[in-house]
């Protein structure tokens, strides 16, 4: 690893902490767990109020600190992120906290029946393995249903720390927002159409959406499970890719994790990060034939300066490499939606029969129909509510007759197919090594616009399952942050991980939001 040796962390500054930097002072005795899992307590007690990002705290907090003190003292082997103060994204399952996904309905605390998971989602639980210490659980909109805030939200809304009047990125807002406003070093997302790179282009941040089945969904609210992937949001590279290490690989509750199997390094996804990245690499550039939307002049502007700076680093970029292919006819902003294409949630109903299920004998909902029921005064799926567009999607209507079956979903199956052919098509015509795109077409949007955030990637990665990584890139004259995502094929996240830290080593394209 060529990585730089980190600065020696200071608790007055915590916004400079990285992982790195943790590790080198607890091994120095410069403070603790303990005191430093208490500035992070009096960051949330300071801002938390403001910002809204992190809506149930975690009592056990200082605990779990004091015991990694007491067993590193001891000489006792720890956890990769041993006394590394976390947060986690409220659709995934702790023991002892109430899942709400951001809806009253779902909150006793506001009139709702809790969802009381009898065990942790297996993110969590390998967050706690490696002896992370988790902090509190941060909100989301109501059924993770968008990816541009969390207005609608039992708790109110998120703001952006970056740029408090715009959109904080939804629907991991709380997760970006605790993380950007220095109450964490890192943080758990979850994604299924933009949830975790929407956030944390929008606040500055580092955002790993997985190729799907890389790391496990179970336990975690779904929208999809052919879609929904688990991911890391931090302030830079290599700390989202530390955090990647902790939650990856197959457990036997999410089979599809099976295909992980080959596809880790060894080392982990921080081991071979290197400023020499970028030397060589062939990466395709954002144009028509990928999407037919044109992005704005300063965005435009913007994407200009990282090409050089992607140049001087050593890549070799490719215009447009889809031009003169049909891969841009393959996404279809769903009726109903500002810019969404949600094929692929047809089967929600049987998605939330499993985690249902899956949260035990005395969970007060454990089926669909108990969940309709529960929830009738606000359905969501009712013509012009937030998930009503689903009956415009092929197969829904089918899928929904039978929740305990596992639909076919026969078109998404073939879209799903087409995507990926044109990727390995494309990528092996102009021998790509990637793909390096803006994250957005333009800059956010006012937090209560009712605008979406037009993003360039979202419906094709995830449906084609394909991971992707942004990282930042400077700023609009407003202030609003510019960030870059890389893109690969399946099972190339090791790969897209290396050239988003070689790019970041060209900066600093960040400064930090306080």
């Amino acid at each position: 690893m060529t990585l730089p040796q980190p600065e020696m962390a200071r608790l007055d500054d915590l916004g400079s902490l990285t992982i790195h930097s943790i590790r080198a002072a607890f091994a120095a005795g410069a403070f603790t767990a303990e005191e430093l899992t208490l500035a992070c307590l009096e960051q949330i007690k300071l801002l938390n109020k403001k910002y809204n990002a992190i809506i149930f705290m975690d009592d056990s907090a200082l605990e779990t600190a004091r015991s990694v003190d007491r067993r590193r003292a001891a000489g006792e082997a720890l956890g990769a992120l041993a006394g590394i103060p976390v947060v986690i994204k409220d659709t995934v399952d702790m023991v002892g906290f109430p899942t709400t996904a951001g809806w009253s309905l779902l909150y006793s605390g506001t009139g709702g029946t809790d969802l009381m998971p009898a065990r942790d989602a297996p993110v969590a639980a390998r967050m706690k393995a490696a002896d992370a210490v988790i902090l509190g659980k941060t909100n989301v909109p109501i059924l993770s249903w968008t990816g541009t805030h969390a207005n609608d939200s039992w708790a109110g809304p998120t703001l952006n720390v970056v740029a408090e009047d715009r959109a904080p990125g939804g629907s991991s807002a709380g997760t970006a927002s605790a993380v950007a406003a220095h109450m964490c070093v890192v943080g758990l997302a979850e994604e299924t159409g933009g949830s975790i790179q929407n956030p944390a282009s929008a606040q500055g941040l580092v955002g790993i959406k997985p190729t799907i089945g890389l790391v496990p969904n179970a336990g975690v609210v779904p929208l999809a499970g052919n879609r929904d992937v688990v991911g890391p949001i931090a302030r830079n590279v290599t700390d989202a890719a530390l955090c990647l290490d902790a939650i990856a690989g197959f457990t036997p509750e999410d089979p599809k994790t099976l295909a992980s199997v080959g596809h880790i390094p060894r080392g982990g996804f921080a081991a071979a990060l290197s400023r020499d990245g970028l030397q060589g690499k062939r990466l395709g550039l954002y144009g028509p034939g990928w999407r037919k939307n044109e992005l704005s002049p300063e965005t435009a502007a913007l994407y200009e300066k990282a090409k050089a700076d992607l140049t001087r680093a050593g890549a070799i970029l490719i215009e447009d490499p889809f031009a003169g292919t049909d891969f841009s006819s393959l996404r279809q902003i769903t009726p109903g939606t500002p810019f969404f294409d949600g094929r692929g949630l047809e089967s929600i109903a049987y998605d939330m029969t499993c985690y249902l299920r899956r949260l035990g004998p005395d969970a007060a909902i454990q089926s669909w129909d108990a969940l309709v029921e529960a929830t009738k005064s606000q359905d969501p799926f009712a013509k012009g509510a937030i998930l009503g567009y689903l009956h415009e999607l092929p197969d829904f209507v089918e899928a929904l007759k039978s929740p305990e079956t596992p639909p076919a979903m026969p078109a998404f199956m073939v879209l799903k197919e087409a995507y990926l052919r044109h990727v390995d098509e494309v990528f092996a015509r102009h021998d790509l090594d990637g793909l390096v795109y803006p994250q957005m077409l333009c800059e956010l949007p006012g937090l209560h616009s009712g605008k979406a955030i037009l993003e360039t990637t979202v419906g094709e990665l995830n449906i084609s399952g394909m991971p992707g990584i942004t990282v930042p890139a400077g700023y609009y004259a407003s202030g609003a942050p510019f960030e870059l995502i890389f893109l690969g094929k399946l099972w190339s996240d090791a790969a897209i991980i290396r050239m988003a830290y070689a790019y970041e080593q060209t900066g600093p394209h960040r400064q930090p939001a306080l």
